[in-house]
């Protein structure tokens, strides 16, 4: 465990599993189990019972946590998926910055 380089609302590129290759936008991050929840990625069917707030119930498609060393995070100036490195500002501010062109990540 540890502070993970991946943030709510990043965008990243999955880079291992079933669902190799897809984009998505995390949703979701859980820094005690080292993982996350990415928009459009590992699907999973879920069997609803009906409920007031469903209430026809039925079998849902839900986005179910993957670990966060099976995504890369995806750079917004070069658009490649980076590894992340920190670096401190001269205001004393800690930002994150893409690996491969030195952009800012933030």
């Amino acid at each position: 465990m540890g502070k993970l380089k991946i943030r709510k609302g990043d965008t990243v590129q999955v880079i291992a599993g079933k669902d190799v290759g897809k984009k998505g936008k995390v949703l979701k991050v859980e820094p005690a189990k080292n993982r996350i929840v990415v928009e459009g990625v590992n699907r999973v069917k879920k069997h609803q019972k009906p409920t007031r707030a469903l209430p026809q119930g039925g079998i849902l498609q839900i986005e179910s946590p993957i670990h966060v060393s099976n995504v890369m995070l995806l750079c917004n100036k070069c658009n490649k998926p980076t590894r992340i490195g920190r670096k401190v500002l001269e205001s004393g501010e800690k930002v994150r910055v893409c690996k491969k062109c030195g952009e800012i990540v933030d």
